[in-house]
């Protein structure tokens, strides 16, 4: 893991697994909010028990905080799971009714929770992006000196 990618890895992966294990235990009607919630965006979700979805909604948030502080998971790898993560998110910003503004990008009071998700998107993608960058650099300068 390159050492400039830890502060970022470590304060976004403890996140991930508060959030992730604050929802172990969620069933009726805070899953079912949930769910319906998803299913705005994402109407496949239908297919799942409200949960389940809230099951696998936390081991999926535990597994990315985990792999996220966890030094030998590569940061491209991690950061194209946090970049997933966080489209979905924009997703359900983008989709739900109320969240936005009339006709704009801009979040309404209830829509600040979730738009605000959008760094997400923007760590992950940096951590992609530094780690093909970085190792491009690394082979032209390998290839040079041998």
């Amino acid at each position: 893991m390159n050492l400039a990618h830890v502060p970022l890895r470590v304060t976004v992966g403890a996140f991930f697994l508060n959030s992730g294990l604050s929802k172990r235990n969620l069933e009726g009607e805070a899953a079912q909010g949930m769910h319906g919630m998803a299913t705005g965006a994402i109407p496949q979700l239908r297919q799942l028990d409200p949960n389940r979805f809230a099951k696998l909604l936390s081991y999926s948030e535990v597994a990315l905080g985990a792999a996220l502080v966890v030094p030998f998971v590569p940061s491209a790898l991690v950061g194209l799971g946090l970049t997933a993560f966080g489209a979905g998110l924009m997703q359900l910003y983008l989709k739900t009714p109320g969240l936005r503004e009339p006709g704009s990008l801009r979040p309404t009071q209830q829509g600040v929770p979730i738009a605000k998700d959008v760094w997400l998107v923007g760590a992950g993608l940096t951590l992609v992006l530094d780690s093909l960058t970085h190792r491009r650099h690394h082979l032209r300068h390998h290839r040079r000196h041998h």
